[in-house]
C-alpha cells in the first residue's frame, strides 16, 4: 500500500515520530477545545496534513504541526460558537421563552417546520436556511447562490412570510419573526 505524500522511507520516519507529535498536538488541541473527542480529531487532522507534506517539513515538523493543530482547534471553537448561536436563534424563533418544550413538542415542531420549509420554493428555502440556520450574512449567501444581495433579501422576506403563514395555526413560531440585520447591513435611522 502506498500513501500519498510520503515515499516508503518517509513513511517509516513519520511512523517513528508520530507518537510524540500526536501527544503534543493533542495537548495543544485539548487546552484550546477543552473536549477530548474534538482534540483527538484536531490532532489527527493536523498529523494527516503533516504526512501529506512530510517531505517539506520533516527536518523540523513540531512547530508546523503545533501551528496547524492550534489553527484547527481555534476553528473548532469558532464552529462550536456558531452552532450555539444558531441553536439559540432557532429557539428564539420557535419558542417565546416563557415555556420549555417537551421532547415530543420539539419533535413535532421540527416536523412542522420541515414540512413548511419543504413548501417553499427551492431558492426561498436556500436563502432562509443559509441566512437563519447557517447564520450567514446576505452578501455571502448572494455569493454562494450566484445572485444579487437584493435577490437574497427578496427571497428571504418571501420565504419567512410563507413560513409565518404556513405555521400560523400551529403555534410553533411567534407571530412576529422579523429578519435580523447582519453585520453587512447598516441600521437605518
Amino acid at each position: 500500500m502506498h500513501l500519498t505524500g510520503a515515499v516508503d522511507g518517509d513513511a517509516a520516519r513519520f511512523t517513528a515520530v508520530f507518537p510524540d507529535l500526536y501527544a503534543r498536538c493533542y495537548r495543544v488541541a485539548f487546552r484550546i477545545l477543552g473536549n477530548s473527542g474534538e482534540a483527538e480529531e484536531a490532532a489527527q487532522e493536523a498529523l494527516s496534513r503533516a504526512f501529506a507534506r512530510w517531505g517539506r517539513i520533516e527536518s523540523d515538523p513540531l512547530p508546523w504541526c503545533l501551528r496547524v493543530t492550534g489553527n484547527l482547534a481555534i476553528d473548532g471553537v469558532r464552529a462550536r460558537a456558531r452552532r450555539q448561536r444558531r441553536d439559540i436563534h432557532l429557539r428564539q424563533h420557535l419558542y417565546d421563552g416563557s415555556r420549555t418544550p417537551s421532547p415530543e413538542r420539539a419533535v413535532n415542531d421540527r416536523l412542522l417546520l420541515g414540512t413548511a420549509l419543504a413548501g417553499l420554493s427551492r431558492r426561498q428555502r436556500q436563502v432562509v436556511v443559509l441566512r437563519h440556520v447557517a447564520d450567514l450574512p446576505e452578501a455571502q449567501v448572494a455569493q454562494l447562490l450566484s445572485c444579487s444581495v437584493g435577490s437574497v433579501k427578496s427571497h428571504g422576506a418571501r420565504g419567512l412570510a410563507a413560513l409565518r403563514h404556513a405555521l400560523a395555526g400551529a403555534d410553533v413560531v411567534p407571530p412576529a419573526i422579523t429578519p435580523r440585520p447582519h453585520s453587512d447591513q447598516t441600521p437605518e435611522g
